[in-house]
């Protein structure tokens, strides 16, 4: 169960990363899949790109580093808060096609969130001791 959370861990981290690099970045030739980010305000682009950036390296640093490693859960949580906001901004356009992915990115950020909190928690760094050895 471990490995399965950490391709989700990653493939996630990746997927929202360049997201929100592209909600700052903005080209011109974005697909037409995602036309709306046109029409998003400057204020939603900078929420969600942040949002969005923070949640991918929340997703894989604290359980790289083992410091912290309980916000792993915490980023993928906000991951589905920030997609059912995101569905819930394009049901109000009519855009239905948009929200299959919301709630399968969200669905997918719920199990990796329950995972790490229930199935195979990360583990923090171990303490030392003043000799420099790890407290057992």
């Amino acid at each position: 169960m471990n490995s399965v959370l950490w391709v989700l861990q990653v493939l996630l981290a990746i997927y929202f990363f360049f997201t929100g690099l592209v909600h700052f970045t903005l080209p011109a030739t974005l697909p037409a899949q995602m036309g709306w980010m046109y029409e998003l305000s400057p204020g939603l682009h900078w929420f969600s790109g942040t949002a969005e950036i923070l949640a991918a390296i929340g997703l894989v640093l604290p359980g790289v580093t083992k410091i912290a490693p309980r916000l792993t859960a915490w980023a993928a949580l906000g991951l589905v808060l920030v997609m059912i906001g995101a569905a819930v901004w394009h049901l109000q356009r009519g855009e239905v096609v948009n929200i299959g992915m919301n709630a399968l990115l969200a669905v997918l950020s719920a199990f990796v969130a329950y995972g790490r909190w229930r199935l195979a928690p990360l583990a923090a760094k171990k303490p030392k001791t003043d000799s420099g050895m790890p407290v057992a």
